[in-house]
Formats: C-alpha cells, structure tokens, sequence
C-alpha cells in the first residue's frame, strides 16, 4: 500500500468515526493528518517512501494562568 493510499485509508476511517482532522503538508515529502482529541494531539505523517512517522502530544492539565497566551507569544520573540 502506498502511502496516500495509507493516508487515505486512515481519513475515511476517521470521517466513518465523524472525528475531525487536517491534512497538512509541514514538510515537501509528507502529507499530515492532524488529529486533536480531549487532551491529545496526533500528527502522523505519511512519507512518499512509504514510512510512517507518528507523534502524540498528551496535555499536561489547564494552566489557569491568566498571561499564558503572553508566554506563548515570548516564546516565539525569543527566536
């Protein structure tokens, strides 16, 4: 199976499941499905060799810190 035959394969499961997702090219020679559910986020990349490169971020919990969205924005003027 090819790799956007994977990809494909995996977004009409997830359509059959009714579970949003977003196709994403973050790097020329992958296609990303982007998945979030409560508390995670998954990436998988589907490369035109034919690997598979998974991701999953698990949340921490909320931060009820009222200058979060500061914090994340000094993250970037740090670079």
């Amino acid at each position: 199976m090819t790799a956007f035959e994977e990809a494909s394969e995996l977004c009409r499961e997830l359509d059959a499941r009714r579970v949003p997702y977003v196709l994403n090219f973050a790097r020329p020679e992958a296609l990303m499905v982007s998945v979030a559910i409560p508390g995670e986020r998954w990436e998988l990349e589907f490369f035109e060799d034919g690997h598979v490169e998974v991701e999953r971020f698990v949340s921490t919990g909320v931060e009820a810190d009222a200058a979060a969205a500061e914090k994340l924005l000094g993250y970037f003027d740090e670079r």
